[in-house]
């Protein structure tokens, strides 16, 4: 941040950010870099609790961040939400896609139904219920800039994912890449950040415990919400279509 006349500015100032999953690992460190950075923050995940404790972790001047209830699969809550957040600040600059799930029964021959439907209505059908409530939004600010969190997941497969999470984020790569073909008459860019292993709380529905040590060398939620940050700090006329970012160690 720069100080102007007395005033701390940052890149993102003016700007209104909405963050999905934002109670918890990824999506809790993306609003604070977004807030750190000058936007204004609407946290969307389906705990309110968590939202709540997201929030006083932002040390957030009145009136520069909110709290929003909503399950990504719920079109009638995200609908609301954003509706909410267009009405208290009169624009949305930013959409970031986080909302993620996964189920310790992952293979085809294991999975219930119920589990593969979850699973692709939370990563897949989620960014678009939000990305299509937010989109007149974003036309109208003439350079909004929708960041959908996949996975190395996205383009390849592994054992460790699962076959419903691995089909899942593959159809975010495809979402995000057509999303920035249809909008970019809008001004509108879409990128796809791919994460690999992170350390928050969806690796405890792993089929095996993560070990301590293998937690040392994996990702932070920080990591990715620098890239977030990057991505969203560039100029409307730069398009980063797809950034991996991977712990050294990544596994596949």
């Amino acid at each position: 941040m720069s100080q102007v006349g007395g005033k701390l500015e940052g890149p993102l100032d003016g700007s209104v950010a909405v963050v999905t999953g934002a109670g918890s690992g990824i999506g809790r460190a993306v609003a604070k870099a977004l807030r750190g950075a000058g936007a204004r923050v609407a946290l969307l995940g389906r705990r309110r609790a968590a939202l709540e404790d997201t929030l006083s972790l932002l040390d957030a001047p009145p009136g520069t961040a909110l709290a929003l209830p909503a399950d990504v699969t719920d079109r009638a809550a995200v609908d609301a939400a954003i509706a909410r957040v267009a009405d208290a600040w009169g624009r949305i600059d930013i959409l970031v896609n986080n909302a993620g799930t996964n189920t310790p029964r992952r293979s085809l021959e294991d999975i219930d139904p119920e589990d593969w439907d979850r699973v692709v209505a939370v990563v897949l059908t989620g960014p678009y219920n939000a990305t299509r409530a937010a989109l007149p939004h974003l036309r109208r600010a003439r350079s909004g800039l929708v960041i959908n969190i996949g996975s190395t997941s996205s383009y390849r497969a592994s054992r460790l994912a699962g076959i419903a999470y691995i089909a899942a984020k593959h159809g975010v790569l495809g979402f995000s890449a057509a999303l920035a073909l249809e909008e970019k008459r809008h001004g509108i860019r879409a990128t796809a950040i791919h994460p690999g292993e992170v350390d928050t709380p969806i690796l405890e529905k792993r089929p095996a415990p993560v070990p301590p040590e293998r937690r040392k060398l994996i990702l932070r939620p920080e990591d990715v919400a620098e890239a977030v940050l990057f991505v969203a700090t560039r100029p409307p006329g730069v398009a980063i279509p797809s950034l991996s970012i991977e712990p050294l160690a990544q596994e596949i």
